[in-house]
């Protein structure tokens, strides 16, 4: 891949273009300073990959990242020193549409080619990510008939761009919203609960990690947190899965999406939100297939209109909808499921 480089401080900049002249199939086109630069060399020549540093203090690898995204959109790597530290501004350039982040190699490190390993891996990730889709979906298959749920499931998608749509959607929603919600968010699990405990600060519901054996409920937001894939186990209970092992995309929304298809008894909704690639657009199709209602976000409101996109190109959507509008669909959808009764 070529690879362009954004950091304000030289010595980190340095080792970042060391690391990857390691690896023969990537190569360093660029080096940037400041935010300014890094748009400007986009502009002129257009990487397969950004590397973006966060500049410590201050926004300026944000507003780098959202500059980038909006005039020449290309994948973005966030390179910082701490991504626990810096969790706020890494979710903020996320919903923006980075892709994700990783910690920059420590050059006092004594075993440099361990240090780098987290960086190399996500390179890679990225590189597969933008070179393929995820691998084909197999459609939902009948499952056994048990009791139905008492209350419908919200199931939601999202990946580059997806931390400010979950805020915002999230936000439009009621403290006693009558639905269980679960979130699948491409996102590494070193910062799942960092995102959790940002996304609570915009939601009036609480926000909180799935665990093993959770039960869905309703008045209460669960996230994906771990690299593996979140899915139904029963038709009641989540639990996490290595796979398909072979899925770019971890956790994979297309996973948890034909697992709600397949088990989940009573009403539920797929909402497809912002992202780069395919993930969940085969997901949401069988759960439209299934006879659940099911919503992408339009492409003027995505900071990345790949996964829903995709999604509509294939008439897994049964809306497509703008971002503002989503909270409030989902909002008449579940009341008049409440009206209807659960459906078998």
């Amino acid at each position: 891949m070529r690879i362009g480089i954004v950091n304000d401080a030289p010595a980190a900049a340095e080792m970042l273009r060391r690391v990857i002249a390691t690896t023969p199939e990537h190569r360093v086109v660029w080096t940037a300073g400041t935010g300014d630069e890094a748009v400007q060399f986009c502009r002129n020549d257009l990487p397969d990959l950004v590397l973006m540093g966060l500049m410590t203090p201050g926004r300026e690898g944000v507003e780098a990242t959202r500059r980038i995204m909006a005039e020449t959109p290309c994948a973005i790597l966030l390179a910082t020193s701490s991504v626990a530290a810096d969790a706020a501004r890494v979710f903020e350039a996320m919903g923006h549409g980075a892709l994700d982040a990783v910690d920059t190699p420590s050059p006092d490190s004594d075993d440099p080619g361990r240090s780098a390993a987290p960086l190399l891996h996500k390179i890679a990730t990225v590189g597969r990510l933008i070179g393929s889709p995820s691998g084909s979906a197999r459609l939902a298959r009948p499952a056994s008939r048990l009791p139905a749920a008492r209350y419908p499931l919200v199931a939601i998608g999202a990946s580059a761009g997806g931390p400010a749509a979950l805020s915002t959607l999230l936000r439009d929603l009621p403290r006693d919203f009558p639905a269980a919600v679960v979130i699948v968010q491409h996102v590494d699990d070193r910062f799942a609960a960092g995102m959790a405990t940002w996304l609570a600060d915009y939601s009036a519901m609480p926000v909180l990690l799935a665990q093993e054996g959770d039960t869905p409920r309703p008045g209460t937001v669960l996230l994906a947190g771990s690299d593996n894939h979140l899915t139904l186990k029963s038709a009641f209970h989540l639990g996490y899965t290595l796979e398909p092992r072979d899925y770019v995309y971890r956790p994979s929304v297309d996973v948890f999406f034909r697992s709600v298809a397949r088990l989940w008894k009573g009403d539920a909704v797929g909402v497809l939100l912002t992202g780069m690639g395919r993930d969940g657009a085969q997901g949401l199709k069988a759960l439209r297939a299934r006879g659940c209602h099911t919503i992408a976000q339009d492409r003027a409101t995505s900071a990345v209109y790949g996964m829903p996109k995709a999604a509509a190109e294939i008439g897994a959507a049964a809306d497509i909808l703008p971002l503002p509008s989503i909270a409030t669909r989902l909002i008449g959808i579940v009341a008049r499921a409440g009206q209807e009764g659960p459906r078998p």
